[in-house]
């Protein structure tokens, strides 16, 4: 029950690293599992999402060593258990990675239905088309999907929508099978180019990852490797929206522009200055934003995961901007708590209209999932007076230390526990000194 406290109105300004990527390394490790020798990867986030995976590794028979400096060692080699435990697996969304791991590894697999953010409907029927049509019997009974086969043999598999879980699953499945999988209208994103990338060093057969065929020749055995993960564009892309909200000044390090292309294309078109180097992007945000229109799509599209940070910066933008989210149903939630802010959006079923205001001032809000969250602290530091954001528990599963890299480019954030108040921090702060 800990919460943000933020004095907005300074505009940030320095440099920032951005770390690995998290919808990668949510893959990547249970992926190790497949090989018979351990793995060494590194960039690793460490997030609450990868240390809550970590625990199910070992649950589940792996040998894991995690720390805080972006390495994780694991060993899958002695897993014998094919089931993933209930409680532990329910809370995050990529737990659903470990069907196919272990469905390709041991023929069958019992995984709980998957938790993680309510932003609308997520079904994994095409996960589930997947491995049926690699040779799986799949049923779901008590909240638990089971999947088993006698023995997986390759095939063409079509999906009716892009889905980069669905693509990344039947990727783990598919190189232990027999033969040769087609996966047609796969997913582009850069975590699937990844992942594919890892399977490839541990001596996998996966061609064509960031197009939208992918092939893929099954092999017997996968050996240990060392990897490290792609940077975050997500996390990127929140630090350089924060700075144009912000009006600051921000050079965005360790990541690599051409995944933010749709990012940096919105803040130019709203009037920002972004000058993008070998592997970093500097963002001046030299003027107030103007009116600008979104759709989220399927990568190299606007990510669906920024949607909710740029709103922000929409809402204070010269104009009438038109966001429209064409993946999720209910990803429009944290509006509510922008209005409690001053912003002026109304939303008709998938699109937002925002009406920009002259500035957003600070209050007590409370973040509905990781992505909001992560917009309503872009608009804490951009408000007047002070805001604070409860329910921060989403944002710890997906961004690290989020307030420290933020304090260290001059936001002026704190992380408060339970009950406790700004003045009992400061005064804490002056005793211990």
């Amino acid at each position: 029950m800990e919460k943000f406290h933020i004095s907005g109105g300074k505009p940030l300004a320095g440099t920032v690293h951005i770390g690995g990527a998290k919808n990668a390394a949510v893959a990547i490790m249970p992926a190790v599992l497949l090989a018979d020798e351990p793995c060494t990867i590194y960039n690793i986030p460490y997030i609450d999402d990868v240390i809550i995976l970590a625990d199910i590794l070992e649950e589940v028979g792996a040998k894991v060593s995690l720390n805080s400096g972006g390495c994780a060692v694991i060993d899958g080699s002695s897993v014998t258990c094919n089931k993933a435990p209930y409680d532990m697996a329910k809370r995050m969304r990529a737990s659903y990675y470990l069907l196919g791991v272990l469905l390709g590894k041991f023929g069958e697999a019992e995984i709980p239905l998957p938790g993680g953010c309510e932003i609308g409907a997520r079904p994994i029927d095409q996960h589930i088309k997947g491995f049926e049509a690699l040779g799986a019997k799949v049923d779901i009974e008590h909240g638990v999907v089971k999947a088993r086969a006698d023995r997986l043999v390759g095939n063409e598999i079509y999906l009716d929508v892009v889905s980069v879980g669905a693509t990344i699953n039947i990727m783990l499945a598919a190189v232990r099978a027999e033969g040769s999988t087609t996966i047609v209208n796969a997913a582009k994103e850069p975590h699937v180019v990844d992942v594919a990338n890892f399977l490839n060093t541990m001596g996998a057969r996966v061609k064509g990852a960031g197009t939208d065929t992918i092939r893929i020749k099954g092999v017997d055995r996968m050996n240990g490797c060392e990897y490290t993960i792609i940077p975050d564009q997500i996390e990127a892309g929140t630090f350089m929206i924060a700075a144009a909200a912000t009006g600051g000044d921000v050079v965005v390090a360790d990541v690599i522009p051409k995944h933010l292309e749709s990012t940096t294309a919105k803040l130019l078109e709203m009037g920002m200055e972004v000058i993008e180097g070998d592997d970093y992007i500097r963002v001046r945000g030299i003027r107030k934003p103007r009116k600008v229109n979104i759709k989220t799509l399927p990568y190299p599209g606007f990510p669906t995961d920024l949607q909710q940070p740029i709103s922000v910066l929409c809402s204070i933008a010269k104009g009438t901007s038109i966001i429209t989210e064409s993946l999720f149903d209910h990803r429009f939630r944290h509006v509510e708590e922008l209005r409690r802010m001053g912003a002026n959006i109304k939303v008709e079923d998938r699109v937002a209209i925002v009406e920009g205001v002259d500035a957003l001032t600070g209050a007590l809000v409370s973040a509905t999932d990781l992505r909001a969250g992560a917009a309503l602290i872009i608009a804490g530091l951009t408000a007047q007076g002070v805001t604070e954001v409860e329910n921060i528990h989403y944002i710890d599963r997906g961004y690290e230390k989020i307030e420290k890299k933020l304090s260290a480019i001059g936001a002026d954030i704190r992380r408060l526990k339970d009950g406790e108040n700004l003045l009992k921090v400061i005064s804490s702060n002056i005793a211990v000194r």
